[in-house]
């Protein structure tokens, strides 16, 4: 990670923060594109993702750049509202295929809101996770990890790709990491567990921000030939949790997907306006969708 860029620490959600700009600014969406894909190039995507400009007009004037990690209807309206004229998302809106934008479908009235708003809307997916820095790198900064080598090199430059593997500032037992864990992403209902011996001492972790399922059997092989003390991920499913501890993975970690990719946007934020100089604004709305949660009341 560059060392201008400032990492999002502690338990809330990014801050919505505005960025002074000057007035005079002759940027336009294509010139926003340009720096997004020089950061994140395109061709890093994997090859289902959908990544790049989602709607608007490239010769469009930009005077103010909104950042969230999901374009829903309420961050349409957000960007809207705070006369946002680009949002910069994580996640592509239009990831899978989509018949029918009609206003009264949830993607329909979103790029609706978009439209009428005059807000274009850009996603950098996969190729943010696998440039460098990245979304794996942020999370991996903040968690006081020094990211290191990919969990899944790129096949044409092996510095980049999915995830990272590297050391924890200060050594530490597995339960006290979980719980630093909890204490510096934001918060969420789903909040963060655990699985491995809660005294064993962890040095080395594997992050891999988003779901992460996809790695497990890599993690397992990678840890014959590279120490992994723990892996650090978000979206995890029982069984294959389960197979994973039996086949002899190292201790692992569960965040909510929302939690371990929204640090990224302070990244990115960063990015826009040393680079470019226009404002920015974090919307400052939560989109991970879990709001409740709740463990049985003690007998």
């Amino acid at each position: 990670m560059n060392s201008n860029n400032t990492a999002h620490a502690g338990n809330t959600a990014p801050t919505t923060t505005a960025s002074t700009a000057s007035t005079t600014s002759t940027a336009t969406v294509a010139d926003v594109i340009a720096v997004m894909e020089e950061a994140y190039p395109p061709e890093l995507a994997e090859s289902w993702d959908k990544v790049g400009l989602i709607c608007g007009d490239p010769d469009a004037p930009v005077r103010r750049v909104g950042f969230a990690l999901d374009c829903t209807n309420a961050v349409a309206q957000a960007a809207v509202d705070a006369d946002i004229d680009m949002l910069i998302t994580h996640h592509p809106l239009l990831l899978r295929g989509v018949h029918s934008v009609a206003t009264n479908t949830p993607k329909g009235a979103t790029v609706t809101t978009l439209i009428k708003g005059d807000v274009a809307l850009f996603a950098a997916h996969t190729n943010a996770d696998s440039a460098r820095p990245g979304v794996s790198d942020q999370l991996a900064e903040i968690l006081g990890i020094t990211p290191g080598q990919p969990i899944s090199p790129n096949k044409n430059n092996p510095e980049l790709g999915l995830g990272r593997i590297g050391t924890l500032d200060t050594p530490m037992p597995l339960a006290e990491f979980v719980q630093r864990v909890a204490d510096r992403l934001p918060t969420t209902e789903w909040g963060v567990r655990a699985a491995g011996d809660p005294d064993a001492t962890i040095t080395t972790v594997a992050v891999a921000s988003g779901a992460g399922d996809s790695f497990l059997d890599t993690i397992i092989e990678l840890s014959d030939t590279t120490p992994i003390d723990a892996y650090l991920t978000s979206d995890l499913r029982h069984h294959p949790v389960d197979e994973y501890l039996r086949a002899g993975g190292p201790a692992i970690i569960d965040t909510a997907h929302w939690a371990s990719e929204s640090p990224w946007l302070t990244q990115a934020q960063q990015l826009i306006h040393d680079t470019l100089g226009l404002e920015c604004h974090m919307i400052d709305i939560r989109t991970d969708p879990w709001n409740l949660a709740a463990k049985q009341a003690t007998k």
